[in-house]
């Protein structure tokens, strides 16, 4: 939700249009449940921000979507801690530095066909074969085999003290058979085990989920959710302000003072909004360049200003949501010195790129682009939704791309981040730095039991990557979702991202 982290598809007029006029009848392949009519009043409606940018595969960040909508789980959940808890594994041992043993509680799928090891294995199986590979295993090789009908084995390549909490990644979710059409393809409509099933995708425009009534554990008290893909974040904070929706994700600073406060709910976040800069090609390859664009930028003029005081200056990588990472921050370590401003008038014109998703990012984008043409730089600017960018981001082919970024979606610890987003192999390396120094610490992290040692080794990562200037942290974002908190209860104000609604969500 960088996505990972951000995502999605969908142009403002259609998203706009999703407001006011109803769904039209698509089906995803397979799906159970009924039509969206079931429930009456006491379904909920709710205004997703990212609409499905890869037909709701599990292995993109359409996966975020289906953990936030209740549709899918793994062997584990994760505590408000970020600590691993049971959910279709029962308990689990570490065996050797290599191996772990889970075993599973008796539950369905949502199309009728047990849970077991042979389905565990044959998901864990299809999410590592997956191309492009799940962020949350960039930094992980996972190996599962069925040591009976209740029990699976998982070996990882090098030790992964970090493994109970990857396997709470929606991206690992467990699937039936039925889902796997072939070709890479995953169909989780009817094939999940959570609390709510996916019955119907209409496109990127909107979604009919259905309560799954032989779900292992409580069962939702809402009896579906009606679901409305709208990026444009004005949109979702009208439709919840008209009541249309009763839930809306991602609700734009600019809105909650409009909203009041029983409808606006602000919370603390683990997102760092950055400025990543392509460090292989174009302008941004010079060091020297780089460290020119991270002078220019004024970070407190982006809280004060955009943020209009709903986030926190940028102090790294990782924010005030990390709450070690203050104490064990070491200073940048390699930085090149900054060219100076005659120099940089000299550079051709670059590409800052950013996406309609978040509302504040193209604000943000404004100013960043003004404070880099007072350092002398040329800019052109280039806003899309983040499903028409996505692969050009990923590709280098945009000098600089302002983000917003979740560093604790994957694994509730910032390892698989740094690992995906800074390594040389990395899967969402859009600055597409490749460096020694960031995967020597990478790497060593990956293999520390110990909380405190693995934490040193990703702050000194982090000072390494800041160093070479690869991301210019910009503000430590805050969260704000909105819904009317005298209407609906139970619904989940997750940092990590990883929760929206649960099956205690319902209309009160």
């Amino acid at each position: 939700m960088p996505s990972t982290s951000p995502r999605r598809r969908v142009a403002l007029p259609l998203a706009a249009a999703a407001l006011l006029v109803p769904a039209a009848t698509a089906c995803s392949s397979g799906g159970a449940g009924g039509s969206g009519a079931s429930g009456g009043d006491q379904r909920l409606k709710v205004a997703m921000a990212f609409p499905p940018a890869q037909a709701m595969s599990p292995y993109g960040d359409d996966a975020v979507t289906l953990g936030r909508l209740a549709v899918v789980e793994g062997l584990t959940s994760l505590d408000k801690n970020g600590d691993a808890k049971p959910a279709l594994a029962t308990a689990w041992k570490r065996d050797g530095d290599l191996a772990w043993e889970f075993t599973l509680r008796k539950a369905a799928f949502q199309d009728g066909t047990q849970v077991d090891a042979a389905a565990v294995v044959r998901s864990l199986a299809a999410a590592q074969k997956a191309s492009p590979k799940p962020r949350v295993l960039s930094d992980s090789t996972l190996t599962a085999t069925a040591e009976g009908a209740d029990t699976v084995r998982v070996t990882t390549k090098t030790a992964d003290p970090l493994l109970p909490q990857r396997l709470a990644n929606p991206s690992l979710a467990v699937l039936s058979a039925a889902a796997y059409k072939g070709n890479g393809k995953v169909d989780p409509a009817g094939h999940a085990t959570g609390p709510f099933t996916l019955a119907k995708v209409n496109g990127a425009v909107s979604a009919t989920l259905e309560r799954n009534d032989t779900y292992w554990g409580t069962k939702a008290e809402a009896p579906g959710i009606d679901v409305k893909f709208v990026a444009d974040g004005t949109a979702r904070a009208n439709a919840l302000r008209t009541k249309d929706v009763d839930i809306a994700e991602y609700v734009p600073i600019s809105q909650a003072a409009l909203l009041g406060d029983n409808l606006v709910h602000e919370f603390p976040t683990a997102r760092t909004s950055g400025l990543s800069l392509n460090t292989e090609r174009g302008v941004f390859a010079d060091p020297a360049m780089r460290a020119a664009a991270r002078e220019a930028i004024d970070s407190k003029t982006l809280a004060d200003g955009v943020y209009e005081g709903r986030a926190d200056t940028a102090q790294g990588l990782l924010g005030p949501g990390v709450r070690w990472a203050a104490e064990l921050r070491t200073a940048p370590t390699g930085r090149a010195k900054a060219a100076a401003p005659a120099e940089v008038a000299k550079t051709k014109e670059i590409v800052l790129a950013t996406y309609t998703n978040r509302p504040e990012l193209p604000e943000a984008a404004t100013v960043v682009q003004q404070q880099l043409e007072k350092r002398g730089f040329t800019v052109k600017q280039v806003v899309r939704d983040y499903a028409q960018m996505e692969a050009d981001a990923l590709g280098g082919r945009f000098d600089a791309f302002l983000q917003a970024r979740n560093t604790l979606l994957d694994t509730a610890d910032p390892l698989s981040y740094l690992a995906s987003d800074f390594t040389c192999d990395g899967s969402f390396n859009i600055s597409q730095l490749c460096a020694k120094p960031v995967d020597t610490a990478v790497s060593k992290a990956t293999s520390l039991a110990d909380n405190d040692a693995r934490h040193r080794a990703e702050m000194t990562a982090e000072a390494a990557i800041l160093g070479a200037d690869a991301l210019v942290p910009l503000v430590h974002e805050r969260f704000i979702q909105g819904y009317d908190d005298a209407r609906v209860e139970g619904v989940a104000l997750d940092p990590m991202e990883r929760t929206l609604i649960t099956a205690d969500t319902h209309i009160g």
